[in-house]
């Protein structure tokens, strides 16, 4: 059974930091890139950022360049992303995907306020 389960997210403070983590299993992990992607109640989902399989090149979204970084572990099966920076307008729900979205985990919370 093909599953993503995310974790990490939470509370933090404007300037603060988190790590979301995206436990993978059901399908060989080191084949396919991997994203995160966030959702605001009443808006599309947006990609936030993306890694390649084997290359491990790295995509972002303008609105995170800089501040957020993306990450794999092959032989853990597991993807991260570490967020630095964090302000008010990224609360989301953070959703890890294989590929751009072939496959969805059931997201994780991230609120970020004063």
């Amino acid at each position: 059974q093909v599953q993503l389960v995310e974790s990490g997210g939470g509370w933090v403070q404007p300037g603060g930091s988190l790590r979301l983590s995206c436990a993978a299993s059901g399908f060989v992990f080191s084949r396919y890139a991997m994203s995160w992607h966030r959702q605001v109640p009443g808006k599309e989902r947006e990609l936030v950022a993306l890694i390649t399989r084997f290359t491990n090149n790295t995509e972002y979204a303008d609105f995170v360049k800089g501040r957020f970084t993306i990450s794999r572990d092959n032989t853990k099966n597991m993807l991260y992303l570490q967020m630095n920076n964090l302000q008010p307008e990224d609360t989301a729900v953070y959703f890890c995907a294989r590929s751009r979205g072939t496959v969805w985990g059931q997201g994780t919370q991230v609120t970020v306020s004063s």
